[in-house]
């Protein structure tokens, strides 16, 4: 039960520079890590303590760097093709292998090619002839070439990847002394929350949720090379989250974090507990998502609370966390590299706040268009399948459409210019096509942004996209995508590409409790419809046969609640929000729902001319005509594959 006191609530925002330098000054955190030395080969991931210096000189002597034989050279100055150099074994050369230490008085080799066989001499020793000279030092890896004793190795502060343990060896550096980890604590708030060991022993219960936040920061905490204790997730009971965050700091954690409860709601606790303990010194932080993080400080000890929806606790986690803690190792934390991009679509935001809008990226002609993903800071998907970042800052309510702004970037370059762009309806296929395209060529990818089948063409037409998902009806002719390729792309080369046909039809609770049978029972007072958003091919479909039917939409109850794909629509009637919802019999599919068939039509796949020869495009057609693509279709049911991957239309 959750515990009822007064408690004083405040929640005064304060810019996010003002923020980090508040929590970063309150403490003194320059060599407050102790040392400890460890073996080289444990030293990956860590940071040094101090500057290491070579023990050592790289190469310890002067070391041949070709197989061939090693001379003086001044033995062969003069030589030439009609007057070479004749040399005997062991008094003049010897013969040497790659990486051998060279003999006493011998600076340079010869590689063995250059070297011409003459027989032997009376004694029986190899005699060979030179036709050129020999410089001094060619083909020798001098004593100290590339370290000599005493040099600087690494300074302090210095994170230790593979290329630095191979240095440090190099150099006669066997241990070394780092900083030590700092120890971070974790403590997961909510009452409705489960640890993983308790979800495989018992499962979940309704309304229990599987704590996954602490395994996302404490990823991100050991990434910058400390050591994480999950503790199990805490009630919403403010003594109990007292006790634990004063336990820990006794413990002597180097930073604890409280993820939930750092709002201002009846079970939030957070703020309270970490004041009675100690101070407060931020309690709300001008970010969107991310606003209500708690940062405070208990001794020396720096207690943060952050929200608990997970993009929230990350921005949270990388904007506060992380510079403190890089700032406990000595380390630096170098800014992700940006690109200009061009927004898809128009993100207004927040004035008063700086957004972190995350988006796919992907290279269309000239320029790198941005896709944004769900802006909500509990959708954990727009986490693992952003490219980027884009910051709008406090000052601006936003964005615009199409006008370039910086993006950080979450993947390498690389990636984004073999992303394929799709621009369009939604269809469950298309993440069949995304990761079977990857399979196939890790170079390439797709991804898909779900605004109908109007504006996927649209998008085509502005140069936003490499193709479009399309199933537009012609409510005149009955045929497919073709009138308005037509009128909206008039002047664009192109081809139509059929993706597949399908079945559209009423997507119901199973068992279709509210007995629909079709069109004329969406009019009925006690059902509640889920649509499509408008310029959606299902939405064209829909009021096509309204129309047919004689039916007046106004007289549906949830005409105008709108979804973007046929999973949110499904989704919608399997919580309840709505009984019955248009869609696609995969989607009904998917989620054991029931489904009453209305229509087939064909998806199709819009391609202008300057993209279809590309690469990518061709791999991605190579997939749609391949059999995994259609043994996986296949098994989702509603779909008919016989033309997959045929031109049914060029323009």
């Amino acid at each position: 039960m959750t515990e009822q006191r007064q408690r004083h609530i405040y929640l005064e925002t304060k810019s996010l520079e003002e923020a980090r330098d508040l929590f970063l000054g309150a403490f003194d955190l320059a060599g407050r890590l102790a040392e400890e030395e460890v073996p080289v080969e444990a030293a990956l991931g860590r940071v040094t303590a101090g500057p290491v210096f070579a023990l050592d000189s790289s190469p310890r002597a002067h070391l041949a760097a070709m197989d061939g034989i090693a001379l003086k050279a001044e033995r062969t100055f003069g030589a030439r093709p009609d007057r070479p150099a004749a040399l005997i074994e062991g008094q003049d050369f010897q013969a040497v292998n790659t990486g051998q230490v060279l003999p006493e008085g011998a600076d340079a080799v010869v590689m063995i090619e250059q070297v011409v066989a003459a027989g032997q001499d009376e004694q029986g020793r190899a005699r060979i002839e030179l036709e050129g000279p020999a410089f001094p030092w060619q083909y020798v890896r001098k004593l100290g070439e590339d370290l000599v004793a005493t040099e600087l190795i690494l300074p302090a502060g210095s994170p230790i990847g593979p290329y630095e343990l191979g240095a440090l060896v190099a150099g006669g550096v066997y241990n070394l002394k780092v900083r030590k980890k700092p120890r971070v604590a974790l403590f997961p708030t909510g009452s409705e929350l489960v640890s993983l060991e308790q979800v495989r022993e018992r499962g979940l219960g309704r309304g229990e949720l599987a704590e996954f936040n602490s395994l996302i920061l404490a990823g991100l905490a050991e990434e910058l090379g400390c050591q994480t204790v999950r503790f199990p997730p805490l009630p919403d009971e403010f003594a109990r989250l007292k006790e634990a965050v004063g336990r820990a700091v006794a413990d002597g954690f180097d930073l604890v974090i409280v993820n939930a409860g750092s709002s201002a709601g009846e079970a939030d606790y957070t703020a309270e507990a970490i004041a009675d303990l100690g101070r407060v010194l931020v309690h709300g932080v001008a970010i969107m998502p991310g606003k209500p993080t708690v940062l405070g400080q208990v001794g020396q000890t720096p207690v943060m609370g952050i929200p608990g929806y997970p993009v929230s606790a990350v921005i949270s986690f990388e904007q506060f966390a992380a510079p403190l803690l890089a700032r406990l190792l000595g380390r630096p934390i170098w800014p992700r590299p940006r690109l200009q991009v061009k927004p898809l679509a128009a993100l207004p935001s927040k004035l008063g706040l700086e957004e972190f809008i995350r988006v796919k990226l992907g290279r269309v002609g000239q320029n790198v268009v941005a896709v944004p993903l769900h802006r909500g800071a509990g959708s954990i998907t727009s986490l693992t399948r952003a490219d980027g970042i884009i910051r709008v800052p406090a000052l601006t309510e936003g964005l615009e459409a199409g006008r370039e702004a910086p993006a950080e970037l979450l993947r390498p370059p690389d990636e984004i210019e073999g992303t394929i762009v799709a621009i369009g309806s939604h269809d469950n296929t298309l993440d069949i096509l995304g990761d079977l395209l990857r399979r196939r060529d890790a170079r390439f990818g797709l991804t898909s942004g779900h605004v109908g089948s109007l504006g996927g063409l649209k998008a085509l037409a502005r140069g936003q996209a490499h193709l479009a998902g399309s199933h537009l009806l012609d409510l005149e002719t009955g045929q497919y995508n073709v009138s308005y390729l037509r009128k909206l792309l008039a002047g664009i080369s192109l081809k139509l590409v059929r993706l597949v046909m399908r079945e559209q039809g009423f997507i119901v609770a199973a068992g279709n409790p509210k007995g629909v049978k079709g069109l004329e029972d969406l009019v009925r007072q006690e059902v509640v419809f889920i649509n499509r958003q408008a310029g959606s091919g299902t939405r064209v479909l829909l009021d096509y046969h309204l129309k047919q039917a004689g039916l007046d939409p106004g007289r549906i109850e949830g005409y105008g609640q709108e979804e973007y794909t046929h999973m949110t629509v499904a989704a919608a009637v399997l919580s309840g929000r709505a009984d019955v919802g248009l869609g696609i019999r995969a989607a009904a599919r998917a989620l054991k729902l029931d489904f009453i068939p209305l229509a087939e039509e064909a998806y199709e796949l819009v391609i202008p001319e300057e993209h279809f020869r590309s690469d990518k495009i061709q791999a991605l057609l190579e997939v749609i005509r391949g059999r995994e693509f259609r043994r996986i279709v296949e098994s989702l049911g509603g779909y008919g594959l016989e033309e997959s991957g045929r031109v049914v239309y060029e323009q």
